[in-house]
């Protein structure tokens, strides 16, 4: 039985049990193993296929030599075997059984690396290499020993030592010294020696002996031979650049017309990491990886006959670190026959350039903030996914999430802070996903993550998950925060082909969590794309419906219960499009709020009501016009500066032009508001209330701020005389108004019995369709021009009510 065993669930290959040896080979424990699929750590393509084959092939078993993935990323060379046992209480289960061979791997390739090393060593050295035991005889040689000596292979085959010997004294010039110097050598076993031997062929070579030592035991003597008739020779030559050659920042190697190396630089021996004398003689290709020497010469050797030199990005492995991409120009010099001579290399180290290169290439794939995918790679990965699906099938899940309130964070302590919060929301993410999933940052705090094979009941999961992990607290420099999300789903292939749309439709989803209170998440639904197209049409028209001259300013009388005389008019936009017919303020107003549109649509409804004012003071009819403001126009820093303005243009007094607020504007920054309604006050420009008792009604704003006017919502008119309810909240309006010196206004009037139970209740003033809805601008005119047509209209509504 080998040491490492698990337990595996035919059907979901998930881990039923497993013993310590597995969890320590596995670098996980027991109880992370368990439950866990075996494809967790299942590492080569031969084993993937292994494991989706049916069960009863798996069940066939195997014994076979392969690799697991450790926990922490490493490749663990095991000896495995897998058959089917029974269970105790029934059915079967995989027994795999594992035994760790990484080391017994390790050292079996590193002895055969070793010997291989060794072997190429002697047989591609540039130098003839001679090994001699102890008592002179030949224990070894390479082929370059045999051309340097001119040995004949008769020689070589009747393994006579005394006559190579002979052969090699036989060609020296200087017999004598030659015998002199081998006895001195001989005499002494640990002696090292360099000598200089000149063949009577001419060839010039060079020696060097070194004892052969086993444990610090001389045992034999290693000769080497190197030709330096070449060298010799180019020594005229090369003085005349030698002090150019050393003293040049650049690697310059020089080389024969062998392509041997012959001298380096200092510039070539740091950027090598190594002395020049280690390379000398070596074929200068071979500095090069890969090492294809014939491949490399052929090319430069092309680059010579067209141009004289060959230029290329080469890598040059170093004997201290890493390998070292170089430019290598390689300039060939000719003799006067057209051959060539001598080869001069100039390298120039790209490490700069090609880190930057690869920097460029992780900002090309990756986020700078947070390290995490960008979009480009994310688009990779479900480009994969979708081309897979089409062959095979399958499905997989988009969640789009977004930090809420996030701007908080930034706003309140600043953006380095932010970035940092958002390092940590990615840590905290990647942590509820597989090895299998994606997050990606598409910017700001907005994510997207995808979902390897993810359905419904995934993506709720790990939304759920999510939700869950961000509830706790996060903590930084000393302080502790709460951040939550809004996530959107969109499923593959269901919501859409292309990860464009399935983010579209997952941002949508993300968008409707976010309007129904945040914090949460939701699937993406078709009609959430109606409703924003429909959205969209509505906004663009809105947008375009001013310089068309399709919205124009209505106005509806506001008339005193105690007189029954018009005392003001409130001015309110309309909106008619030659497609969609007259378009309700209460579908395109919200709109204008939320895109920002409602300031250019207030500042064009206040300068209409504000000249049509003006008109009627001049008409001899001076009445308070009343103008809408929103919170959004409201706060523009222009906003009083602006009134004024108007004002002066128009030659209308700020007495006759009343403000509408809602009471959430007054809540905002209470400070701010109550120095800015103070500036408006004492100008002389009335305030009003509008939809009082609808929204956070505060005693304390209306004691502290001057306020001139309550507007009592219609929602609470519509239920009188009738609705006890609503007779008591109005009734406590007025009664409160009163009692603070403040005008009340009973908006949405459209009975004589409303109007009636108002009177009794001391109402101010009163505005509906008893006594008219809001008018363009030229039937408002006559209605001024003839107040008696307000009570003569009242009767024909209290006539028709009767009726």
């Amino acid at each position: 039985m080998l040491e490492a065993v698990c337990l595996v669930d035919e059907k979901s290959l998930a881990v039923l049990a497993a013993n310590g040896a597995a969890a320590k080979l596995l670098g996980r424990t027991v109880q992370e193993l368990v439950g866990q699929s075996v494809l967790g750590f299942v590492a080569t393509p031969q084993d993937h296929v292994f494991w989706a084959q049916p069960v009863d092939a798996i069940a066939d078993g195997i014994h076979s030599e392969t690799s697991v993935l450790h926990a922490n990323g490493a490749l663990i060379a095991v000896e495995r075997q897998l058959r089917r046992v029974p269970l105790p209480g029934g059915g079967t289960a995989f027994l795999l059984a594992m035994m760790d061979r990484s080391q017994q791997q390790a050292t079996e390739l590193e002895l055969e690396t070793l010997l291989s090393e060794l072997r190429a060593t002697l047989d591609s050295a540039a130098d003839g290499m001679l090994v001699c035991a102890m008592d002179g005889s030949i224990r070894a040689f390479n082929q370059r020993l045999v051309k340097l000596w001119h040995i004949s292979p008769d020689m070589l085959t009747r393994r006579d030592d005394p006559a190579v010997f002979a052969h090699m004294a036989d060609q020296v010039r200087d017999l004598q010294g030659y015998s002199e110097r081998m006895a001195a050598i001989m005499a002494d076993p640990m002696q090292e020696s360099t000598d200089i031997l000149e063949l009577s062929a001419g060839t010039v070579l060079e020696r060097r002996s070194v004892p052969q030592l086993s444990r610090g035991l001389p045992v034999g003597r290693v000769y080497s031979f190197r030709d330096i008739t070449r060298q010799t020779e180019a020594q005229a030559s090369l003085r005349l650049a030698a002090r150019v050659f050393e003293s040049s920042l650049d690697a310059i190697f020089i080389a024969d017309r062998q392509h041997r190396i012959l001298r380096m630089n200092p510039g070539c021996e740091k950027l090598m990491g190594s002395a020049a004398p280690f390379h000398e003689g070596q074929l200068a290709a071979s500095l090069f990886r890969p090492l294809e020497d014939a491949l490399l010469m052929e090319r430069v050797g092309e680059g010579w006959k067209t141009s004289g030199f060959w230029e290329g990005e080469l890598w040059l492995p170093r004997q201290m670190g890493s390998d070292c991409a170089v430019q290598l120009s390689w300039v060939a010099l000719h003799d006067e026959s057209g051959q060539v001579m001598q080869s001069i290399g100039f390298m120039r180290d790209l490490t700069v350039q090609h880190a930057a290169q690869k920097r460029i290439e992780e900002l090309a794939y990756s986020d700078v903030l947070t390290g995490l995918p960008n979009r480009l790679l994310l688009a990779q990965r479900a480009d994969a996914a979708i081309a897979a699906a089409q062959q095979q099938g399958g499905s997989f899940a988009i969640l789009f999430l977004d930090l809420d309130r996030f701007k908080i964070i930034n706003d309140s302590l600043g953006h380095p802070f932010g970035d940092r919060v958002l390092q940590l929301v990615a840590e905290r993410l990647q942590t509820c996903l597989r090895q299998t999933d994606m997050l990606c940052r598409l910017g700001g705090d907005e994510f997207v993550i995808y979902l390897h094979s993810g359905d419904a009941t995934v993506a709720e999961a790990v939304s759920r998950r999510i939700l869950d992990e961000m509830l706790r607290p996060f903590g930084l420099d000393g302080m502790g925060f709460s951040i939550q999300c809004s996530i959107g789903i969109a499923l593959f292939p269901h919501d859409g082909l292309s990860l464009d749309d399935l983010i579209k439709q997952a941002d949508t989803a993300m968008y409707r969590v976010k309007e129904r209170g945040r914090g949460s998440y939701g699937f993406y639904q078709p009609q959430m794309n109606a409703n924003l197209l429909s959205r969209m049409k509505l906004e663009h028209a809105m947008r375009q419906a001013l310089g068309l001259n399709h919205m124009s300013v209505h106005y509806q009388p506001q008339v005193s219960l105690t007189t029954g005389a018009i005392t003001g008019a409130e001015a309110l936009i309309r909106w008619t499009d030659p497609e969609m017919g007259p378009v309700s303020p209460g579908a395109f107003i919200p709109l204008a709020e939320e895109s920002g549109y409602i300031v250019t649509l207030g500042a064009w409804v206040m300068e209409q009501a504000i000249r049509e004012a003006a008109g009627w003071m001049q008409s001899g009819n001076p009445i308070v016009v009343s103008v809408n403001v929103s919170a959004l126009e409201f706060l523009q820093p222009d906003f009083v500066s602006r009134l004024v303005s108007l004002l002066a243009a128009h030659g209308l007094p700020p007495t006759l032009l009343e403000l509408e607020l809602t009471e959430s504007i007054l809540l905002q920054d209470a400070q701010e508001m109550a120095q800015r309604l103070g500036v408006l006050a004492k100008l002389g420009v009335s305030l009003a209330i509008d939809d009082f008792g609808t929204g956070y009604s505060s005693l304390g704003y209306l004691k502290k701020l001057p306020i001139h006017k309550l507007k009592v919502d219609q929602s609470f008119v519509r239920g009188l005389p009738d609705d006890d309810g609503d007779h008591a909240i109005v009734s406590a309006v007025i009664s409160m108004g009163h009692a603070l010196r403040i005008a009340v206004v009973a908006e949405g009037v459209e009975t004589v019995a409303q109007k009636a139970m108002l009177q009794q209740m001391q109402c101010d003033h009163f505005q509906g369709f008893l006594c008219a809805p809001g008018l363009p601008a030229q039937d408002f005119r006559l209605l001024l021009a003839d107040p008696s047509k307000v009570a003569q209209r009242m009767q024909e509504q209290g006539v028709a009510a009767a009726a």
